[in-house]
């Protein structure tokens, strides 16, 4: 019996949270609609973190995140945050990958953004981080 319990439970290759179905990739996410809405959800536009607290400088709040973000130096690095076009030496990009050489990975204390966040973040900015 206790054999056939564990066979049962190996091969299964479905996903172990419910996925939220209106969350998907997209090759052209809109800032307004996507993007704000990662830093909304994830909470990186509350007050403890970059909303009225305004963390290292930058607002993250609906109508201040874009122009805090795109073309702007990060605080503790000389990188743009946003370099339009450029997702792989954005710091915002950096930040969320882990990949920063100086503090913490962002969302700080909190779990990492997944695939489908880091792919809309990307695919935002390398198509030129519009304000849309």
């Amino acid at each position: 019996m206790l054999l056939l319990a564990l066979a049962a439970c190996g091969g299964d290759d479905g996903p172990t949270e419910p996925v939220d179905p209106g969350r998907v990739v997209k090759a052209n996410p809109a800032f307004a609609a996507d993007i704000q809405e990662i830093f909304d959800r994830v909470g990186c536009s509350s007050s403890s973190c970059h909303g009225s607290a305004m963390r290292a400088g930058l607002d993250l709040r609906p109508g201040n995140a874009w122009a805090s973000l795109v073309g702007v130096t990060a605080t503790n690095e000389p990188i743009l945050r946003v370099s339009p076009g450029d997702a792989e030496e954005s710091y915002l990009v950096i930040k969320v990958e882990g990949r920063q050489t100086v503090g913490s990975p962002m969302p700080l204390g909190g779990t990492p953004l997944d695939d489908i966040d880091v792919t809309n973040l990307r695919n935002w900015i390398d198509n030129g981080a519009p304000n849309n």
